[in-house]
């Protein structure tokens, strides 16, 4: 075994002042020393060079003394527009695309954040809600759309474990396709040095859901998505239980306005709520994070007293294909510009070999994000919905956006639905229901879905569940 690296190698880390990623190389087996080699070879030096340098620098925000409020399209019944997004499901031009890389952990799971039990009474996962939505719109049109779940190094293998265990929910094996995003080093805060995981394992961190896109090109799948006639890509993350997975109205006001990318779009409640928000600027929509949006915009009002810039953005977006392709392969995921976020990362200290876990943020990590493209799009929608309706993202394990309040959530919405089948639920003063409420994709995907079926009465004290459709 040659206990001394590649003299090519050796100096290119030199040059580039990262020799100590070669730290414990001479107790390294030749399987761990070639997989080293290949990880140092994806790296772009110059690139992770000009980040760090800019480490200090604000982020580049579009010149928002120039935005306006955009405009929104309000989201109600269309028989017309159901119809085209119906017809554009059943000739198979839509996929849809799960972002799946981030894990439970601030749920307290060391599973993918998709394995988490959170339907109110059964305690389907989050996998299990979207992949049964899926197969409801399959059942419904007579197409399935494949379903393209993006992962992390990770959520990878215990995702594609979880669906096999489970016998992909219904859907047949070839319908879901993985595809995991691209990583970046992590960089030591002080020094610009790259920090290492363990000795010949530099530290990997996803490269944010914007690196979406540059995977699914570089591995083909876009380009799949082209030779079989697919036009549309419905993107959603995995904590939305109640997102309502590429529904056909949505489709349908996508394709009337031949729209490169829409988004739904949710009314903030608050000047302070977390979420990112829509604006206009010289005819280009832009979403801005609420963290760089000034506190003069944010509290803006207009003359009702209503926010101005209230159009928040619950990550649920459709694109053409075409145009994916075009941000990936053009001046799109290589343009897409890399966030920069200081973080505690643990690492291997190369002057000890000890491990090192620090108690402040002693690193950068980097992250390209999905609505750094939105500008891109020549022609674009946004369509307006409510957090009841869609919007229940499950983040934290205790309090705002936790299980508890997304199951919450759950029941309140499938309660409303019953109410409008003249099934109505004994609820608290907030309008919550008394007990809990589950109604399975299988059987509806809307309110209208519970037409013509003979629902059970609700018995007192108990949960109400509707959760198979031959028993109705």
């Amino acid at each position: 075994m040659n206990t001394h690296p590649p003299a090519e190698l050796f100096e290119q880390l030199t040059r580039h002042g990262q020799e100590h990623l070669l730290f414990g190389w001479e107790h390294l087996d030749d399987r761990a020393r070639q997989d080293l080699v290949a990880t140092l070879g994806t790296f772009d030096w110059r690139e992770l060079k000009e980040l760090y340098a800019r480490r200090s620098e604000p982020a580049k925000l579009p010149d928002l003394a120039a935005g306006v409020a955009p405009p929104v399209e309000r989201e109600e019944p269309d028989a017309a527009l159901e119809a085209l997004g119906s017809v554009a499901l059943q000739r198979g031009r839509v996929a849809v695309v799960l972002v799946a890389g981030g894990q439970g952990s601030r749920l307290g799971s060391d599973l993918p954040k998709g394995c988490y039990p959170i339907t109110p009474v059964t305690g389907k996962s989050l996998y299990q809600v979207h992949a049964e939505k899926v197969l409801a719109l399959g059942k419904r049109h007579g197409v399935t759309p494949p379903l393209f779940i993006m992962t992390s190094p990770a959520t990878d293998g215990p995702t594609r474990d979880f669906f096999a265990r489970h016998n992909h929910f219904g859907l047949a094996a070839d319908q879901v396709r993985y595809f995991q995003q691209g990583t970046m080093p992590a960089v030591d805060l002080a020094t610009g040095r790259l920090l290492l995981d363990s000795p010949g394992k530099p530290f990997l961190a996803p490269d944010g859901h914007g690196g979406c896109l540059s995977a699914l090109e570089n591995q083909g799948h876009l380009a799949w998505m082209q030779e079989r006639g697919i036009r549309s890509v419905f993107y959603f993350q995995v904590d939305n239980p109640l997102v309502k997975v590429a529904d056909p109205n949505f489709l349908g006001r996508h394709l009337r306005a031949e729209s490169q990318a829409s988004s739904k779009v949710v009314p903030k409640r608050s000047a302070g709520e977390k979420v990112g928000v829509f604006v206009s600027i010289a005819g280009r929509c832009h979403l801005v994070e609420y963290s760089d949006l000034p506190q003069r915009m944010a509290e803006d009002r207009q003359p009702d007293g209503s926010l101005r810039y209230a159009a928040g953005s619950p990550a649920i977006h459709l694109f053409s294909v075409d145009f994916l392709r075009r941000v990936a392969t053009g001046s799109g995921a290589e343009g897409l510009p890399f966030h920069v976020a200081r973080k505690k990362v643990p690492h291997i200290d190369t002057t000890t070999g000890a491990r090192a876990v620090p108690a402040t943020e002693n690193a950068l990590k980097f992250e390209r994000f999905i609505f750094d493209a939105l500008p891109q799009a020549d022609r674009w929608l946004l369509v307006g919905v409510t957090h009841e309706g869609e919007f229940a993202p499950l983040k934290n394990g205790e309090g705002p956006d936790s299980p508890e309040t997304v199951r919450r959530a759950q029941s309140r919405l499938a309660a409303t639905w019953l109410a409008r089948r003249s099934v109505r639920l004994p609820l608290n003063e907030r309008g919550d229901p008394l007990v809990p409420v589950e109604i399975s994709p299988l059987v509806a995907l809307g309110p209208d879905d519970l037409k013509g079926l003979c629902l059970p009465e609700p018995a007192e004290g108990k949960p109400y569940l509707l959760d198979d459709p031959d028993n109705l």
